[in-house]
């Protein structure tokens, strides 16, 4: 997979993945990243991309032409598939099924913003779609960028030493992920769960989607309203929620007053 970042400051993009998960994918060849400077495209002895608003207020917008010029010379070194996507604020919400869609193309170019933003012809005449991560600012869409980038890379085949964690990671089936534990048994008092232990592989997918389902139904509500639960599900959340009783009902009414 070929990634672009447009953006003006590159070394914040190309130096978040100087190591971990996506740093080893990129350097085993698994997804390439490049950065396109509109400073590159600038004409003025200064090299300036930005110009104070029309209309009046505070700040400035990033102008369109070395905008422009920058994404066109990206999408002509990149796959003929490759959306250009701009981060912007009035985006649609970044979700892993849109990371899932994206791990699938040849390639990305994403456009990071600065100042107050893009001059909107730009988005008008390149963007294929607009992200956001969500309801809340960043200084610069870099940071952003860094983001789309981390999640669909890990998606795809070779980045990860195992293939099933993306498969189990929390919204890739629609569900928070189920709780996770590891050595010793026993915490301070607190002993992991004993199916866990026990070696029976069935019983221990049935507890791991009851959890899952369970922590849904009590944290994100919203997640389940969409989703048509299969009997087996039903039942298993039916069981937590008795299992539960009192508190997970309170920590689903919070869960939901916050939403």
């Amino acid at each position: 997979m070929q990634i672009t970042a447009i953006c003006l400051h590159p070394g914040m993009v190309l130096g978040a993945f100087q190591s971990g998960v996506c740093g080893r994918a990129f350097e085993a060849g698994v997804a390439s990243l490049r950065c396109v400077n509109p400073r590159d495209f600038a004409n003025d002895p200064h090299r300036s991309v930005d110009d104070r608003p029309y209309g009046g207020g505070p700040g400035m917008v990033l102008r369109p032409e070395p905008l422009l010029a920058a994404v066109r010379a990206a999408r002509a070194d990149a796959p003929a598939s490759a959306p250009v996507i701009f981060l912007t604020p009035q985006g649609k919400r970044l979700t892993q099924k849109r990371a899932r869609g994206l791990s699938a193309a040849s390639g990305m170019i994403l456009v990071a913003g600065r100042y107050e933003g893009f001059d909107e012809r730009a988005v008008e005449l390149e963007a294929d779609e607009e992200l956001s991560l969500g309801d809340f600012v960043l200084s610069g869409g870099e940071l952003a960028a860094c983001v789309v980038i981390d999640a669909v890379v890990r998606l795809l085949p070779g980045a990860l030493g195992d293939e099933r964690s993306a498969e189990q990671d929390s919204f890739s089936s629609g569900l928070l992920d189920f709780p996770q534990y590891t050595r010793p048994p026993i915490v301070e008092g607190r002993a992991a769960p004993e199916v866990l232990l026990g070696g029976d592989h069935g019983k221990v997918r049935a507890w791991r989607l009851k959890q899952a389902l369970g922590r849904t139904w009590m944290r994100r509500p919203e997640l389940l309203e969409d989703r048509r639960l299969n009997d087996q599900e039903r039942r298993l959340l039916a069981e937590f929620q008795a299992e539960a009783g009192g508190a997970a009902c309170r920590a689903r009414s919070e869960a939901g007053a916050e939403h």
